[in-house]
């Protein structure tokens, strides 16, 4: 059944677009801002959904459970940029999205970092660690070619994290 367009143009105000790389259109005070997802991270990563105000991707390396969380403002390259109440949010749901990857991937232990020495665009870096890793106890980063996931490995991971993810949460459209 298809939504009112309405329905649809508000849950896109909201959310933002059912894809990722469309630009987001959020209205802050009297203005539209436009987001647009960085092109590296639109390239090696795969969409999960969206937060209220971050978008979840996974990182296409099969190596590691590692997602990432952009918040869908424009023109924000580090934390303090960030409105207050929107670094509340961005830490909400950081610290949310790592209570539940401990619990459905038996983290032995969570990185969690905001980097962007090559990505500018603001985004956490929320990465599970198992003892059995390839790079554990190392970083991650160039430590192993990354491993893509299969179409059936991604779908495991989406429904791994259903029933664990908020009610604040919108997965995105298979």
């Amino acid at each position: 059944m298809k939504r009112p367009l309405i329905t649809r143009i508000l849950q896109v105000l909201r959310y933002g677009p059912p894809m990722v790389g469309w630009p987001t259109f959020i209205w802050n005070q009297e203005l539209f801002i436009v987001f647009v997802l960085d092109s590296r991270l639109q390239q090696d990563t795969l969409p999960i959904g969206d937060f209220p105000l971050c978008r979840l991707l996974l990182s296409n390396d099969a190596n590691y459970p590692w997602f990432i969380l952009v918040p869908r403002r424009a023109d924000i390259s580090e934390i303090f940029q960030l409105e207050d109440a929107d670094q509340l949010k961005l830490w909400q749901e950081t610290t949310e999205l790592s209570r539940v990857l401990k619990e459905a991937f038996a983290a032995d232990k969570l990185n969690v970092a905001a980097l962007g020495n090559v990505v500018s665009q603001l985004h956490m870096h929320v990465i599970v660690r198992k003892r059995s890793d390839v790079a554990w106890p190392a970083p991650v980063w160039g430590k192993h070619p990354a491993l893509a996931y299969t179409d059936e490995q991604f779908a495991e991971i989406r429904r791994q994290l259903k029933p664990l993810l908020t009610t604040d949460f919108r997965f995105e459209e298979e």
